[in-house]
């Protein structure tokens, strides 16, 4: 009797293993080949680490010495409230990851980084499973970091989100990973919209966290599933904080194979005139349509259509990653521009009120005049009089009542002011920075030149000293 239960029980546990063998060789057949991602993205290949890590340093060293001074002298970060870290200057791309709840963004995370079945996958389901803000980057072991942790962290580009509260940062968990395609670019997973839900139910300001990652992104998807494509109050407020930033958005119609091809073009209509009111520009975001999972397509869909869709979507975030130098180089000359009119700006409020003072004057009374219609003593306009400024560029007027609020205007110096014998004058530095060495850095990278110390910077190309105590 025993050795007919020890005959059964081995025979059940053979059925079992050849079971378990079947069900491997069935995953591993509906799986799909992800050569492509490899191919497309050139994770095979090696990169010159020596000149990146070079025109970084060059980048940060015109950042600190050209641009910050004035930035720091006009307090330029409350008015923006953007204070560019060294952590942002040397981070890599980052990849956004928008859209409704449950329509692929995190699978489509674990699709990209091969993280499918694996015990560090970002969990996925058909119910809102995202509820962090989730930032997948480089390691050299997997490990996850709480939000606390990579706030205090300040080599990382995340210490300013402390500003946001510790309710928020319990929402924020970062996640390394040792993967090829990670060291050069970073993704960030987020909580899917959900409409009927108000923001003060998450406990933390979302649009203005969301607003944080979209000014950083270098690359943002916005998912729709073709079942979720009403557009609620919450999804407005998302495009409104996209506007200004159409060049890096990409549109995904996600889980495409789940229609017909006849269904699909409706659905694809559909989108674009729920997005048409939403998305004022002449020329629409890109729109990818595919699945983006690492299972075979659907039979009797679009296989090829959504293989090509999925390849070009692939050649988009390549290109993005070997364009982040440029990129980069261009976010700091724009953010030089901007410091340097804000400084403008507050010279000319400075020198308006000095002019506007007599000894019978009260103080509080000419300035108010002066912020409440800034039209009447041409301050804007004699910005534009300058070189290289356009109208396009300057800030909101009102921007400026709040604040002067903050910073009496007597705590300003003018520009004519901010000048010293071995430092130089602040704004001929910044106007040299975004006139001359921020483009021949961007020149020297695309010419595959050493971007190492121009002959300038290192002989002084026989300028005679100026004087900087000199009103100019």
């Amino acid at each position: 009797m025993k050795g007919i239960i020890s005959i059964c029980c081995f025979l059940s546990l053979l059925v079992l293993a050849i079971t378990e063998e079947e069900e491997e060789d069935v995953l591993t057949s509906i799986l799909r080949d992800r050569s492509h991602i490899e191919e497309t993205l050139r994770l095979a290949s090696e990169e010159p680490a020596g000149d990146y890590a070079a025109a970084l340093q060059r980048l940060r060293k015109i950042y600190h010495s050209s641009i910050k001074p004035m930035e720091q002298a006009y307090k330029y970060s409350e008015l923006r409230q953007h204070e560019i870290s060294d952590g942002e200057i040397t981070s890599k791309p980052m990849v956004l990851f928008l859209g409704p709840w449950s329509v692929g963004k995190s699978t489509m995370v674990n699709y990209l980084l091969g993280l499918q079945d694996s015990p560090y996958q970002l969990y996925t389901g058909a119910e809102p499973t995202t509820s962090e803000f989730t930032v997948i980057m480089h390691g050299e072991k997997v490990r996850s970091i709480e939000g606390i942790v990579m706030a205090a962290d300040s080599s990382r580009s995340f210490s300013p989100l402390e500003k946001f509260g510790q309710n928020f940062l319990e929402k924020l968990v970062g996640i390394e990973i040792p993967h090829k395609l990670l060291e050069r670019v970073t993704f960030v997973d987020t909580p899917g919209i959900i409409e009927n839900r108000k923001q003060q139910e998450r406990g933390y300001p979302f649009n203005d966290v969301c607003q944080w990652f979209i000014d950083r992104a270098d690359l943002i998807f916005v998912v729709f599933d073709p079942t979720k494509l009403d557009v609620g109050l919450e999804l407005e407020m998302l495009f409104r904080q996209l506007k200004g930033r159409e060049s890096q958005i990409r549109i995904i119609l996600n889980k495409a194979d789940n229609l017909a091809t006849q269904d699909l073009m409706r659905v694809y209509g559909a989108l674009f005139w729920s997005l048409a009111p939403l998305i004022n520009v002449t020329e629409p975001p890109r729109v990818y349509v595919s699945s983006f999972w690492p299972y075979e397509y659907a039979p009797d869909t679009s296989r090829d259509l959504f293989k090509r869709e999925e390849v070009s979507l692939l050649e988009d975030l390549n290109q993005v990653i070997e364009n982040r130098l440029e990129n980069k180089i261009a976010f700091i000359r724009q953010h030089g521009i901007r410091v340097r009119i804000h400084g403008l700006l507050v010279d000319r409020y400075v020198q308006t009120f000095k002019d506007k003072m007599s000894f019978f004057s009260d103080p509080e009374l000419v300035f108010k005049e002066i912020v409440d219609d800034p039209d009447k003593f041409y301050i804007f306009k004699s910005i534009l009089a300058k070189t290289n400024v356009s109208k396009f560029d300057l800030p909101n007027r009102d921007a400026y009542r709040d604040f002067f609020g903050i910073n009496p205007v007597n705590s300003f110096k003018q520009l004519s002011a901010q000048c010293s014998y071995m430092g130089g004058c602040l704004l001929d530095k910044i106007e040299k920075a975004i006139t001359n060495e921020l483009p021949s850095l961007l020149s020297s990278i695309s010419s595959g030149k050493s971007p190492g110390l121009s002959s300038c910077e290192a002989t002084g190309c026989g300028e005679k000293p100026k004087n900087r105590y000199r009103r100019h």
